[in-house]
């Protein structure tokens, strides 16, 4: 892809991402995760990610988001989730981060997932830091709360 042709991609991508249609919006989800890391892209992709609307927008752009295996997108899927104030939205963001954090290590990349977590435990930013840790600690089943007896 020209360069020309990567900035009218980008320049559509951000148009779409303001459209009404669902669909429209978290296609640029999508488009937008190749350019999470650029300065401009961040805000919009938080806004879809805590899409107000619809919770298939926040699904695409965090899975796109989390596609990329990297520090940045796993950045950007906590912060949103820190940020999220309803409870639909937190609820399908926090899944996603466990499909990711199951997918890593299924694909036998867990050291890499836990020096993300590591790293972004020390993150500037307060919510990124808190669901990092949130996210290394054990998970702990209630079994009582489980019983059916």
């Amino acid at each position: 892809m020209s360069q020309d042709q990567g900035a009218d991609r980008l320049t559509a991508a951000l148009r779409d991402s303001e459209s009404e249609s669902w669909s429209r919006r978290a296609a640029a989800g999508r488009q937008l995760a190749a350019w999470a890391e650029r300065e401009e892209v961040g805000p919009i992709i938080e806004r879809l990610l805590l899409d107000a609307h619809d919770t298939a927008v926040t699904q695409e752009t965090a899975q796109a988001l989390l596609e990329r295996r990297d520090l940045v997108g796993l950045r950007a899927v906590l912060a949103a989730l820190s940020r999220a104030e309803e409870w639909w939205t937190a609820d399908q963001l926090d899944g996603e981060v466990f499909g990711y954090q199951s997918w890593m290590i299924a694909d036998d990349r867990t050291d890499e997932f836990v020096d993300q977590l590591v790293r972004l435990a020390a993150d500037q930013d307060k919510g990124v830091r808190d669901e990092a840790l949130r996210l290394s600690r054990p998970r702990r089943i209630d079994l009582k709360r489980c019983s059916h007896g």
